[in-house]
């Protein structure tokens, strides 16, 4: 345990109380046990976001060098926030629930075999289903919505203690047509989405359940609480999204330092500030969008850093940003973290045309906190194991898997959507969910007729939005992967 856990930990409060947009509805208010100290939180928080409201941005070491950790990216991507919750090492705790008197302590190296076996741990159940669906954000709602439509029996899984993904966090309007929710913030998208699914009898859906392998004749392997369950659908489609990527510069593993979704995750989702002055590093719609809602929560964003000499996002959302007086320092990057135990400032330069950084250009900001926006990753792992043909290409954002026009994978029965697929907008995510449902529920059911028309229509309603300028590169990268079947 740090010295600054002990010191600063437990006496803050970081939670947000007044929002322009947002109604915090906190629940019950609990207490828990963070390394022998008391800890209030609410009934609807993560451990990690009651740890980091209560002042505890370090609340672990490296295994390795035993440096401070702290939380990075919020979804349950990342290692940074494992520990020991009530015996149990490695507990992923942004997405675990908190739980009346639970204990929580930080782990010193790899995490031990736990102290005690749990009654019932380890018991063991089959399912059956016509088209199984990884991910529940809004390719994977959308995909269960119009495969159950088509008649199939779905499961839809996620790892996380709600459904919506990303969605649950943009509070920003979306562009495009009505049918696309255009005019309707993300947060209320994935409300309609999540009570379209809940209405169609057809549909389980089964939380905090984590996927952890693909085996034979696609059978999938899912850990829930308790229970290791065998899975065996007729048919799978693949929504398990994205993760940020991170930047190499020097200190960038201090607590303070996390993506710009983990921001969002916690002013959004939870109404906790992650600081109260951040520098951004990207000037993509990400990075924008996120500095405009931290600016509603009452953040003071003192500096927006792009690497490119052009600001990558939309205008619309740069303008935002420059109302209130924040700079976007364009050919810049950050160089170092300061700080011991956490983030206590940032020291930024300026590059030229080559990337090089020029000398004398250094400037220091104080920040408490260091946001990277500077993309996203396919969550691409599973893909592997299920044997689909992977490929590289930068332009969708990393690995992802070859796949025809339906979005079906060079494994039969085996099918992806969203930004597993290729990193786009969540209006792609919606349609390529729809697209890859109606296509896995007809390969099961064997219909056809007008679900091959609105498949189409589907289609082309995708191509009209990859028509734009912003997705010039997305449909070069798409010329790589498609495969005839």
């Amino acid at each position: 345990m740090s010295l600054y856990i002990i010191l600063i930990g437990g006496f803050l409060d970081l939670r947000i109380y007044k929002h322009p947009i947002l109604e915090f509805k906190r629940g019950r208010e609990i207490y828990f046990y963070f390394n022998g100290i008391r800890v209030k939180s609410f009934s609807n928080e993560s451990i990690a976001a009651a740890l980091y409201a209560s002042g505890f941005k370090t609340i672990t070491k490296s295994f390795k060098y035993g440096r401070p950790r702290g939380v990075y990216c919020m979804i349950g991507k990342c290692s940074t926030c494992m520990l020991r919750v009530n015996g149990v090492p490695n507990v992923r705790t942004c997405i675990t629930p908190v739980e009346e008197n639970m204990i929580i302590e930080s782990q010193e190296g790899y995490g031990d075999i736990p102290s005690k076996i749990y009654e019932g741990r380890g018991v063991w159940r089959r399912i059956n289903i016509d088209v199984v669906i990884v991910g529940g954000g809004p390719a994977g709602l959308s995909a269960a919505i119009y495969a159950a439509k088509v008649g199939a029996k779905i499961l839809l899984i996620d790892e996380n203690y709600r459904l919506g993904g990303q969605l649950i966090k943009q509070t920003h309007k979306f562009f495009g047509s009505k049918e696309l929710y255009s005019g309707i913030r993300g947060i209320e998208i994935a409300e309609i989405l999540e009570k379209e699914v809940r209405k169609l009898s057809n549909i389980n859906v089964m939380l905090e359940a984590k996927v952890f392998g693909v085996y034979e004749g696609k059978v999938l392997g899912v850990l829930r609480r308790n229970e290791i369950i065998e899975v065996k659908p007729k048919a799978i489609i693949f929504a398990t999204g994205a993760s940020e990527n991170f930047l190499v510069f020097e200190n960038n593993d201090l607590p303070g330092v996390m993506g710009a979704g983990a921001a969002q995750t916690l002013m959004n989702v939870y109404g906790i500030k992650p600081g109260n002055n951040v520098l951004m590093i990207g000037a993509g719609n990400v990075g924008l969008i996120v500095s405009y809602q931290m600016i509603q929560a009452g953040i003071n964003v003192k500096a927006i850093v792009e690497a490119m000499p052009k600001i990558g996002g939309y205008i619309v959302h740069a303008a935002k940003v420059r109302r209130y007086d924040v700079p976007i320092l364009t050919s810049h990057t950050i160089e170092k973290a300061l700080g011991r135990d956490h983030v206590e400032g940032a020291t930024i330069v300026e590059i030229d045309r080559g990337w090089n950084k020029i000398p004398g250009t250094e400037k220091n900001i104080e920040v408490d906190t260091i946001c990277l926006a500077v993309g996203l990753n396919p969550s691409s792992q599973l893909l592997f194991q299920a044997g689909c043909k992977m490929k590289y290409v930068p332009e969708l954002g990393g690995e992802v898997a070859l796949r025809d026009r339906n979005l079906e994978t060079d494994v039969d029965g085996i099918f992806v959507a969203g930004d597993l697929s290729g990193i786009e907008e969540a209006s792609t995510a919606i349609l390529e969910g729809r697209i890859a449902g109606i296509s896995a529920a007809m390969k099961v059911m064997g219909r056809s007729g007008k679900w091959v028309e609105e498949r189409e229509r589907m289609k082309k309603m995708l191509w009209d939005i990859r028509s734009g300028s912003f997705s010039t590169k997305v449909v070069k990268g798409l010329e790589k992967v498609l495969i005839d079947r």
